[in-house]
């Protein structure tokens, strides 16, 4: 089926299930969907994670026959301001962006909404995308999925754990160690290591330097997979001791050590997903006026990863969709 027909078929699906009928009127000055230039501007910097998010986001434009911008900042927030001012400049119809740093983008997606073109808010920014402007939120709640890790590390009889910070002025991550800190029956202590994705071989000095100056760590929630098999697992290893490990999103070295035993578990926010549905739903407020959301956020996650279940999620991380 060629992409013009699939575009087709899916408007017309839509049509079916919310019980609307296209006026003749409207089909004479709707624009076509292929003139739609939905964009896509988050803080990604490329690493697994995103690129696995981008091309979620592009399979939805070639599904839907639109034109996909996707663009990330690389955790630069005020370069993503400026490209979603750009965006509004350059033509975007609609725009997705993630709100890791929600008050530096702020300014450029109100005047986003404030010409009429409509947004959500991806990733992160599930408290705020009301105040953004945005239309709805797709992602995961971080302080839900940290409440969930918690309790795994409750299960797991842990007294005290180290949280990692690898952004500064991420509030989703700090949100996640304080989900953890809420539900955990131990210590959860959060630890600066701003910029640790820049340099993995120094994020794992550091860590291994914090748990060897307090042995009563028994557990380590890393917020990122790189930085859990690449600085944290060499860490305790280089340290020979026994560690609990829980680690927020995948990679192919997450899995192989969930496979192996040395993590325990993976929090899925299903990051393809997350591309996906953002351009669908603005596809479908574009072509159909809906407001998908009902007001709340739609969640993506939190789903885990463990030893139950990797064989056949690590066949689809080699896809490049999970």
């Amino acid at each position: 089926m060629n992409i013009k027909k699939l575009a087709a078929l899916v408007a017309v699906s839509a049509l079916v299930l919310t019980g609307c009928a296209t006026t003749a009127a409207e089909e004479e000055t709707a624009a076509p969907a292929s003139d739609f230039k939905i964009c896509v501007y988050t803080h990604g910097d490329g690493g697994g994670f995103w690129t696995v998010a981008q091309k979620g986001a592009e399979q939805a434009g070639v599904d839907l026959g639109v034109t996909v911008d996707y663009q990330g900042s690389t955790n630069d927030s005020a370069k993503q301001a400026q490209t979603i001012e750009a965006g509004i400049a350059g033509g975007c119809d609609a725009i997705a962006a993630s709100a890791p740093d929600p008050g530096a983008i702020k300014d450029a997606m109100l005047a986003a909404a404030a010409a009429g073109i409509p947004t959500v808010t991806m990733n992160s920014g599930s408290a705020v995308f009301k105040e953004l402007g945005a239309i709805t939120h797709v992602g995961q709640d971080e302080f839900i999925a940290g409440q969930e890790a918690g309790l795994r590390f409750n299960e797991a009889g842990l007294t005290k754990i180290l949280c990692p910070l690898q952004e500064a002025a991420n509030v989703g991550l700090e949100e996640r160690c304080a989900g953890a800190a809420d539900t955990f029956d131990g210590e959860v202590v959060n630890f600066n290591l701003d910029g640790g994705l820049a340099d993995l071989t120094a994020a794992s000095a550091k860590i291994k330097a914090a748990l060897e100056a307090d042995p009563t760590y028994d557990g380590v929630f890393a917020l990122n997979a790189d930085i859990a098999a690449k600085a944290v697992l060499p860490a305790v290893t280089d340290l020979g001791v026994e560690m609990y490990i829980g680690t927020v999103d995948m990679s192919a070295e997450a899995l192989d050590a969930i496979e192996a035993g040395t993590i325990a578990f993976a929090i899925d926010q299903q990051q393809y997903a997350q591309g996906y549905l953002s351009v669908a739903l603005l596809y479908l407020n574009l072509t159909n006026g809906h407001t998908l959301g009902g007001g709340l956020p739609m969640y993506t996650g939190p789903g885990f990863v463990d030893s139950t279940n990797v064989a056949t999620v690590k066949a689809l991380v080699a896809a490049g969709t999970r």
